[in-house]
C-alpha cells in the first residue's frame, strides 16, 4: 500500500465516523514561540484544545507536515528523519477514551489489513499523582487486544504534556511486532531491539498541571499521531523509510550517478533534500539564525555528501526535478514552487562551495603552522573548529591531513560533536517548553498586536507588504514581512506612531465565522489561505485590521500597553524583519 493511500484511507476512514477534514498547516508556525517549526499534529491546534471552538466542530482530521532539528546528525541511519508526515484524529470535548480506541482498532485491522495478533499497546501505570488507567486496557481488552499484550508503564513512556505546565494525560501507544524473534524472556515494546515498533499514541488530555499539581479539565481532549512514513514502510515490509516510494526513486538516482558510493550520505542526500524542498515550499529561506539556520545546515550536510558520492554538483537541479515529481501528488504546493524550491536550494549550494573553499584555505594555513612548529598531528579541537566556523566536513579535513603525511585524532572529534549534538538538542527541547501553557494574557497582547503591525506596514511601505512569519514569547514579538529595502528611521516612526494610535483608539477586536470564499472577498489577509479550512475564523480590529486567524486576542486594543520597535533588520532575501516590545503605559 503506498504512503498517500494511507493517508488517503485514514482521512476518509474518521470522516465517514463525523470528523471534518482539515488542512495541513505550514512547517513554519503562524503563532506558536514554542518552536521553530511545527514538529507535531497538535500545535496549529493549540488555541482549540485550549477551548476555543473550531470553525469546523468538535471531530476534526488531518495530516500535518512536520520536522524535527534534534536528531540532524544522526540522518543516515536507517530510521532517523527530520521532515515526516503527521496522521492525526482530534476530539475537542467530544468522544474520549472509548470510542477512541474503538475506532483505532478498527482503522488498523479492518483498513489497513493488520492482524490483530501482531498488535501490542501500551498504558499509563499509575503513579502518586494520577491513577492507574485501567479504563484504557480495559476498552483494548473489548476490542480484540488480550490481557497478555497490554502493558503498563510510567509517566516516561505514557504521559504526555507540552512543556513543564498545562493540559496533559495519561496516552496510550499502539505497537507493531515485526516478526522479529525476542531479544529475550523479558522483551516487550519498551525494547529497543527492533521486534515491537511503535505505529500510533493516542493522548488523552484530562489533567491540567500547574505548580506540580494536577486537576481535571473541563474540557476532555483526545489528540492523536501516526507516523506516515513509519506505517509505510511496515505495510510494505521493507528495512527502512529509504526503501519506500517516497524516497527510492532518488535513492536508485543518487546510486546510479554516484562515482563512490556510500548509503548513509545517500540517505542524508535523499532526506535532506526532501525537507529542505518542503521548508521553502512554506516560505522558508537560508539564513544564519533560527529556522534559516536550520535550512541552511540541511542544504550545506547534503552538498557535503553530494561531494562525498562524487556526484557532480550541476545534477542538483534534475534530482530536484526528479524528487519534485516524484512527490507532487502528495505535496502539489512543491510543483507550484518548482523553480524557487530549485533556485533557493542551488544558490545556497552554490554559496557553501565557496565556503569549502574557504574551509580548505584556512586548512592549509593550519598545516603550515603545524610544520613550521614540528608537529605531524592534528588535534581533535581543530578538526571541530574548522567544522563550526567554516563548515568543512571533519572527514575531508582527515582526508586531506592523510595527504599531507599528518596523523588525526577522531576521538576528540567524536566527543566534541556528542557535546554539539547535546546542545542542540537542549535547545530544542527549550523551544518547546513553553509549549501549551505559553498562551498567556502577554502572548495573547503580542498576538494582536501583530495584526496591527502588519497593517501599519501596509500603510507605510505599500499594501503589497505582507506577513512572513512570527515568532511571541512574553517578553517580546518578533515578525517577519516581505519589503526590498531596510527601512529608514522615518519610515519606522510612522509604523510605531500608527500602532500606538490605534491602541489609543481602544479599537474593538471582533471575531466571525464565516466561508473561506466569503472571508477573502470581504478583504481578509492570511499567510496560507491553502491551510485554512471551508469554514475560517475572521479577527477584525476596529476599520483598521481583518485577518484569517486562530486567536486568541484580546477584546479591545486598549488592553495592548505601548508599542515600541526596538530592532529592524534583515531576516533573508526580500524579508525584513522587527522586534518589538509592549511597555506598560
Amino acid at each position: 500500500m503506498k504512503a498517500i493511500e494511507i493517508r488517503n484511507k485514514y482521512l476518509k476512514f474518521f470522516e465517514n465516523h463525523g470528523h471534518k477534514i482539515i488542512p495541513s498547516s505550514p512547517l513554519i508556525p503562524e503563532n506558536d514561540p514554542s518552536v521553530l517549526f511545527n514538529t507535531a499534529g497538535m500545535q496549529p491546534l493549540v488555541p482549540y484544545l485550549l477551548g476555543q471552538k473550531h470553525p469546523e466542530g468538535t471531530r476534526l482530521t488531518d495530516y500535518q507536515k512536520c520536522l524535527r532539528t534534534n536528531d540532524i546528525d544522526e540522518v543516515g541511519d536507517n530510521r532517523h528523519l527530520t521532515y515526516f508526515e503527521m496522521l492525526g484524529n482530534w476530539s475537542l470535548g467530544d468522544y474520549f477514551k472509548e470510542e477512541s480506541i474503538k475506532m483505532s482498532y478498527e482503522f488498523l485491522t479492518k483498513e489497513l489489513g493488520i492482524p490483530s495478533e501482531k498488535i501490542s499497546v501500551t498504558c499509563f501505570a499509575g503513579d502518586e499523582d494520577c491513577p492507574r488507567d485501567e479504563l484504557t486496557a480495559k476498552c483494548w481488552e473489548e476490542a480484540g487486544i488480550p490481557k497478555d499484550r497490554i502493558y503498563f508503564y510510567g509517566k516516561d513512556d505514557n504521559w504526555w504534556i507540552a512543556g513543564e505546565e498545562g493540559p496533559c494525560g495519561p496516552d496510550t501507544e499502539m505497537f507493531y511486532d515485526t516478526g522479529k524473534p525476542k531479544c529475550s524472556e523479558n522483551c516487550q515494546p519498551s525494547c529497543d531491539c527492533g521486534k515491537y515498533v511503535e505505529i500510533w499514541n493516542n493522548v488523552f488530555m484530562e489533567y491540567y498541571k500547574k505548580d506540580g499539581k494536577y486537576t481535571k479539565l473541563e474540557q476532555k481532549n483526545v489528540d492523536t499521531g501516526l507516523g506516515l512514513e513509519r506505517m509505510t514502510m511496515l505495510l510494505q515490509g521493507k528495512e527502512t523509510p529509504f526503501d519506500t516510494e517516497l524516497f527510492s526513486p532518488v535513492m536508485d538516482k543518487l546510486k546510479e550517478l554516484s562515482k563512490n558510493d556510500d548509503i548513509a550520505s545517500r540517505r542524508i542526500v535523499a532526506e535532506h533534500m526532501r525537507s529542505s524542498m518542503m521548508i521553502v515550499a512554506d516560505g522558508g529561506r537560508p539564513s544564519n539564525i533560527d529556522r534559516g539556520y536550520i535550512l541552511r545546515r540541511l542544504i550545506r550536510r547534503m552538498t557535503r555528501h553530494l561531494n562525498k558520492l562524487q556526484i557532480d554538483l550541476n545534477e542538483l537541479s534534475n534530482l530536484l526535478d526528479l524528487n519534485i515529481d516524484n512527490l507532487k501528488e502528495m505535496y502539489p504546493e512543491l510543483d507550484s514552487h518548482r523553480q524557487e524550491i530549485k533556485d533557493v536550494i542551488i544558490a545556497e549550494k552554490d554559496k557553501f562551495m565557496k565556503t569549502l573553499n574557504n574551509g580548505e584555505r584556512e586548512f592549509n594555513k593550519v598545516i603550515n603552522r603545524l610544520k613550521n612548529q614540528g608537529l605531524n598531528k592534528i588535534d581533535g579541537k581543530i578538526i571541530f573548529n574548522l567544522y563550526e566556523t567554516y563548515g568543512f566536513p571533519p572527514e575531508v579535513t582527515k582526508d586531506l591531513a592523510l595527504e599531507n603525511g599528518f596523523e588525526v585524532d577522531l576521538t576528540e572529534v567524536d566527543k566534541l560533536f556528542k557535546e554539539h549534538q547535546e546542545k542542540s538538542r537542549m535547545g530544542s527541547e527549550q523551544k518547546f517548553k513553553g509549549g501549551l501553557a505559553e498562551q498567556n494574557e502577554k502572548t495573547i497582547s503580542y498576538h494582536t498586536a501583530t495584526h496591527l503591525l502588519n497593517a501599519a506596514l501596509k500603510k507605510v511601505i505599500g499594501e503589497n507588504s505582507h506577513q512572513r512569519g512570527s515568532n511571541i514569547t512574553t517578553e517580546r514579538m518578533r515578525f517577519d514581512f516581505n519589503c526590498d529595502h531596510k527601512l529608514t528611521d522615518e519610515e519606522k516612526k510612522k509604523v510605531e506612531d500608527l500602532v500606538n494610535e490605534w491602541i489609543e483608539q481602544d479599537l474593538p477586536v471582533t471575531v466571525q465565522t464565516m466561508k473561506k470564499e466569503d472571508a477573502i472577498k470581504s478583504g481578509a489577509e492570511c499567510m496560507f489561505i491553502e491551510k485554512y479550512p471551508d469554514e475560517v475564523t475572521v479577527y477584525t480590529i476596529g476599520d483598521v485590521s481583518k485577518e484569517l486567524c486562530g486567536g486568541p486576542h484580546v477584546k479591545h486594543t486598549g488592553e495592548l500597553g505601548h508599542f515600541k520597535i526596538q530592532k529592524e533588520e534583515a531576516s533573508s532575501q526580500g524579508v525584513r524583519r522587527i522586534k518589538a516590545i509592549l511597555e506598560d503605559k
